[in-house]
């Protein structure tokens, strides 16, 4: 398995766990965006600079990835077809994207892009909070953990 990260919008503190739990787990872990990203050295993290445009970031995560990958993103769009295509999706929040759950996901960002586009204001997301992040380090971990016993 190979973890992929959606990293333009992906939160520094996010990728500071995701590169602990790589070099601790000897992960192979690609983090994929429009700018230069900087990594640690490691023989096992590396980054991606793609051109900049709608997207282009998450086509390169999907046309890379394999089945079994685990892809780290809060683009609901994007982790659809990571799960269609047989891979893990975990946002930074600490869900984990399913068949089961995916849909909906989808469904409520859908609604919620028309509530915004007729000019009802939404607000973001709220600011990632220590259980956000705990909930992330720990589902991380778990999946790690299970990849490293089905080896």
């Amino acid at each position: 398995m190979k973890i992929w990260v959606d990293a333009d919008a992906c939160p520094v503190v996010i990728k500071e766990i995701i590169f602990r739990a790589a070099k601790r787990t000897s992960t192979h872990t690609m983090l994929v965006a429009n700018q230069h990203i900087r990594v640690p050295p490691s023989p096992f993290i590396k980054s991606i600079q793609v051109a900049s445009g709608f997207d282009v970031a998450d086509d390169e995560i999907v046309a890379r990835m394999s089945a079994g990958d685990l892809v780290i993103t809060a683009d609901i769009p994007l982790a659809a077809e990571v799960v269609e295509k047989g891979g893990h999706a975990l946002n930074p929040r600490g869900e984990l994207y399913t068949t089961e759950n995916i849909k909906a996901r989808l469904n409520m960002r859908d609604f919620m892009d028309t509530m915004r586009g007729s000019g009802i204001q939404t607000g973001g997301p709220k600011e990632m909070n220590q259980s956000e992040r705990q909930a992330f380090a720990n589902a991380l971990d778990r999946m790690l953990a299970q990849q490293l016993k089905s080896d």
